[in-house]
């Protein structure tokens, strides 16, 4: 294949990039990602001081004295074995970071801090160097710097207010890449993957001849619903200005499939524009039971020897409300479910129960969802 990119040469991939997009279509970076370019998470375990009173109780955290003992020893500072540290403005955190692609020594990285003990807030304080490591065991970036937090914690007699999170916390731009992540895409010897963010076959094979019709060759090959293997330049300083090309080839993608998604705690359904429903006939109705509690007074008769009682008396009543059954023809589409079951009033918790059923019965043609 080198030699149809030889051919392709940089008046060629300039024109490309100024293609103008086609009507209802997406552009290729926005329906996938490049095989090997991801992120990576880093972690590390540091010390947030200068806190108002807030931090760990040493007593119960000990761990947070021995991290504290064991930095003073690196800088110079040995303590007494004797002395019980008892300090309430520092805290044990965790640190956590994504490392994006492509970062270089040098930049800088955004990093969130959770308290691990029990300090109260971590507002007003300060993280000190703490080295973040990759899954390998490598550090890749020290973090430090002033922690911003969103929550607010009061505490007063017997009564506490908690506003969001205090006990966690960001440091903006608080850590700086030492090392770079070795990348497929550098290391690579002119093959290309591009995943789908949201595997379809339809989707894979639109992609694969979208590029190939740009190209004016078969380059681009679908290997599954959500891979598709194109053949590159090898030249890294090609491959750049082909991926830029590539990214906005217009692809126009497959309809995805019918789902019905329930939210079963906020009672939020949201349908698919392709749901369809088999013929079936609907009755929906409430039943409400009342039993209400009328004890009487029991008198005995004069002179009966008897004693006044209290007789339970309970009154139940039985209400059906009616509604009246609504068909559904073959084919029916969100906008007739929509219409007919405003029209006979159900809420969403109704409407969830009704699908529900449909699917027992075979009758809702779509993937049902409770999330």
């Amino acid at each position: 294949m080198n030699r149809h990119f030889a051919r392709l040469g940089s008046a060629v991939l300039a024109v490309w990039l100024a293609l103008a997009p086609v009507a209802q279509a997406d552009r290729v970076k926005d329906l996938a990602t490049l095989g090997g370019v991801r992120h990576n998470q880093l972690i590390g375990y540091g010390l947030v001081v200068g806190l108002m009173g807030t931090g760990d109780q040493t007593s119960q955290t000990p761990f947070t004295v021995q991290s504290l003992r064991n930095m003073l020893t690196g800088l110079g500072v040995t303590l007494p074995a004797n002395i019980n540290l008892q300090l309430k403005n520092v805290a044990a955190v965790s640190v956590h970071a994504d490392l994006p692609p492509f970062a270089k020594p040098g930049m800088a990285i955004d990093v969130t801090v959770a308290s691990i003990g029990n300090a109260k807030s971590l507002r007003g304080g300060s993280l000190l160097m703490t080295p973040l490591k990759g899954a390998d065991g490598e550090v890749y970036a020290v973090a430090q710097g002033n922690v911003v937090v969103g929550g607010l914690g009061v505490e007063g007699e017997g009564t506490k207010i908690i506003v969001n999170v205090p006990s966690a916390g960001r440091v903006p731009n608080g850590a700086t890449v030492e090392r770079a992540v070795p990348d497929a895409f550098t290391a690579g010897n002119g093959a290309l993957t591009l995943n789908l963010r949201a595997p379809d076959f339809t989707t894979a094979e639109r992609l694969a001849r979208a590029i190939n019709g740009k190209l004016g060759f078969e380059a681009a090959t679908a290997l599954d619903a959500a891979t598709v293997a194109v053949d590159g330049p090898s030249d890294p300083r090609e491959r750049v200005r082909f991926i830029a090309a590539l990214e906005n080839v217009q692809v126009t993608p497959g309809e995805t499939s019918a789902k019905v998604v329930v939210n079963s705690r906020t009672g939020t359904v949201v349908v698919g524009q392709n749901v369809r429903l088999s013929p079936a006939a609907v009755s929906h109705g409430n039943l409400t039971v009342t039993i209400s509690s009328d004890p009487i007074v029991s008198q005995p008769g004069p002179l009966s020897g008897g004693s006044t009682v209290v007789v339970p008396r309970q009154q139940i009543d039985v209400n059906e409300e009616k509604r009246p059954m609504f068909l559904f023809q073959p084919g029916v589409k969100l906008d007739d479910i929509v219409r007919a079951v405003n029209r006979v009033g159900a809420s969403p918790s109704d409407l969830v129960a009704i699908l529900e059923a449909l699917k027992a019965a075979g009758a809702l043609r779509a993937e049902l969802i409770v999330i």
